[in-house]
């Protein structure tokens, strides 16, 4: 301090002795009073950025606005004088400040990143940041109130929709804001992994394996593949690749870290024109777009998303051929029938092929299983197809879906709501089809596209004591499938359809004998894979109509028929089953129109409890909000809905 007057004392000597040095200095402390008189939150917010931190000291704040200490102090004074920050003395650092309202903090877009973990996270970002995001990051978890953590992972980098290193570093920064030297030298590396192997046509019309170097194809292709896969070394960087191991010299090269660049000279087939009769949503046509500069990929969206459709705008940028694989043949007529409703083509130029009909045309539609037998792939081998559709994709590893995927065309394409399978082989989707296309799904649900579901898990208690006993004194499976069957689920499904007596409801189940019951006590139709097509196809189109209000559906509705818009599921079995199940489940619900109701209906205290938080798991982590209630048996209807109106009721993302 005494420094600082014995400063001011010199100013007041120099401006009694007239010098027009003490004219500047006079003026350069004026200007720093007004700059720290009009400080703001804002611009205390600004420079917390800047220093990547929520705290303040006076010295940095000083650096931040290039003013000195004293003054940043004064500043930070007048904030905490009108109760905008406050102080905090932390020994043996100096006095930090930091917002009185600390939820301001998340009205503001900020990104933070951890290039050791390469993850990042997001408050509040923008539409802008997210889709610069998504161009090299994935979206692994968000809390449900603007906070998104994204993971860099090395199949983010490889399949990044970018032509050069510097694209992709140029779009990271965009994103973040700021340079990460340590994280864009990882991305480096993977990028150059990338683009060590590629798949090219020798003009004598065989497919090449080629290396950047003789070292990678050395100590890398030649260490993994064998003569399965190649016939011969055509140079130190070239093998000549047998025909038809090209999908797997992919997989086999993908899982070692290195991913193959597909330039193969492929036919595009015939030409077919075709016109989109439908306007698509921005992010459809952000998802046409992304296809169209890799040729490749798999549309991820929640049901309701309008995959289908997009899938038809890349048809109409292929204009040729194109083969649809679907999984069964209720799926084959509904694709047929948006086909006709949405594009200029006509039926004659749409064919089916599976158990029902067999006809191939310009636009055929055949089941994964038909396609994959050997007395019926010549059919599909003889005609050049533009594009492949794979729907429902995440089949496509399976030892029986996966024959399909020798058709080779220029371009491929999967759908899939749930790229997720049990047996961790969901790499091998986008090795054999295309990497993945629009996976944010919380960003369809802000922009009203599609209906974010309201999720709850009831524990329900046993119906009767009898069932409880089997259930303590069996073993194994058996106790899953007697806690999946609990008689009194029958009640908390009566409750819930009377507490919501004007939806459309589906009741889901695992079990023939369940459905039954089910069926026989609520005396409604239940739909299962014994059900016959044609009455199958009536009650789906009655309930299309609202004609129909109540379904049962077995395991038949997960995937396979696309089920009606409905805005209430109950899941009254099939918590055993997979991730991917759950998704399709409350998926059903997923459509514009808001108000849609899951409830997963547990047997309290057995393994159906842990199930149904496992399976639904993933869905908190793209943002649905998931509630958890107790169920007791034993109070009214209107006592029920009162205590859960209270405290009964506990929410988890």
């Amino acid at each position: 301090m005494t420094d600082e007057r014995s400063s001011d004392a010199t100013g007041d000597e120099q401006r009694q002795a007239g010098d027009p040095a003490a004219d500047t200095v006079t003026d350069d402390v004026k200007t720093d009073e007004q700059d720290t008189d009009q400080f703001t939150l804002a611009e205390f917010h600004d420079a917390s950025q800047t220093a990547g931190r929520p705290v303040l000291t006076a010295a940095a704040l000083a650096r931040g606005l290039e003013i000195s200490q004293d003054r940043a102090r004064e500043a930070l004074e007048r904030l905490e004088s009108r109760g905008d920050v406050e102080r905090l003395s932390v020994e043996p650092d100096p006095v930090v400040w930091y917002p009185s309202e600390l939820e301001d903090l998340t009205d503001r877009e900020r990104v933070i990143v951890f290039p050791k973990r390469r993850e990042i996270v997001v408050d509040q970002p923008d539409q802008f940041t997210r889709a610069q995001l998504s161009q090299f990051a994935h979206l692994a978890d968000t809390n449900g109130e603007q906070g998104y953590r994204y993971v860099v992972r090395p199949e983010d980098i490889w399949q990044a929709p970018h032509d050069s290193f510097e694209t992709l570093a140029r779009t990271m920064r965009q994103a973040l804001g700021q340079r990460s030297d340590a994280l864009e030298e990882w991305v480096e590396s993977q990028w150059d992994r990338a683009h060590q192997f590629r798949l090219t046509t020798h003009e004598d019309g065989y497919t090449v394996l080629e290396a950047k170097s003789p070292e990678m194809m050395g100590n890398v292709a030649r260490q993994k593949l064998d003569e399965e896969h190649v016939h011969a070394p055509i140079s130190d960087t070239e093998d000549w690749v047998r025909e038809g191991s090209e999908a797997a010299i992919k997989r086999i090269l993908y899982e070692a870290g290195y991913p193959v660049q597909d330039h193969r000279e492929l036919e595009s087939g015939e030409e077919l024109p075709i016109d989109l009769e439908v306007s698509l949503r921005e992010y459809q046509r952000t998802w046409v777009d992304r296809f169209a500069e890799a040729g490749e990929g798999v549309f991820v969206g929640p049901p309701g998303s309008g995959k289908t459709v997009a899938a038809m705008g890349a048809m109409a940028h292929v204009g040729g051929e194109t083969l649809v694989l679907v999984p069964s043949r209720d799926l084959a007529r509904q694709w047929a029938d948006t086909i006709l409703e949405y594009t200029s083509l006509g039926p004659h130029q749409i064919g089916q092929y599976h158990g029902g009909q067999k006809n191939v045309c310009p636009v055929t539609i055949a089941t994964y299983q038909i396609a994959g037998m050997d007395r019926h792939r010549s059919l599909f081998d003889d005609r050049e197809w533009g594009l492949v559709i794979f729907d429902e994709c995440q089949h496509v590893p399976s030892d029986v879906y996966r024959r399909s995927t020798h058709l080779q065309s220029r371009h491929r394409l999967g759908l899939s709501a749930s790229p997720i399978r049990e047996d961790d082989r969901q790499k091998e989707i986008f090795t054999l089809v295309g990497p993945p296309i629009g996976t944010d799904w919380e960003a369809l649900f802000e922009a009203g596209f599609v209906a974010e579901p309201e999720l709850e898990i009831r524990y329900v208690p046993w119906g009767d004591e009898e069932q409880g006993n089997a259930y303590a004194s069996a073993d194994g499976q058996e106790k899953y499938r007697i806690a999946a069957k609990n008689r009194g689920k029958i009640d908390e499904v009566r409750y819930l359809l009377s507490a919501h007596p004007d939806s459309k409801a589906l009741i889901f189940v695992d079990y023939l004998e369940q459905g039954e019951e089910l069926s026989a006590a609520l005396d409604v139709p239940f739909l299962s894979g014994e059900t016959p097509h044609h009455q199958r196809r009536r009650l789906l189109d009655e309930f299309r109509r609202n004609e129909r209000d109540l379904l049962i559906v077995s395991r038949v509705g997960d995937e396979g028929i696309d089920l009606p818009t409905a805005d209430l599921a109950i899941v009254a079995s099939g918590l055993g089953g997979s991730r991917r199940q759950g998704t399709q489940r409350a998926g059903r619900t997923m459509r514009p129109a808001g108000g849609a109701l899951v409830y997963v209906l547990a047997t309290r205290g057995t393994r159906e409890e842990d199930f149904a938080r496992k399976q639904l798991q993933h869905l908190g982590r793209k943002g649905m909000t998931i509630r958890e209630q107790a169920v007791d048996r034993d109070e009214s209807n209107e006592d029920r809905r009162d205590d859960e109106d209270g405290d009964g009721e506990s929410e988890t993302q």
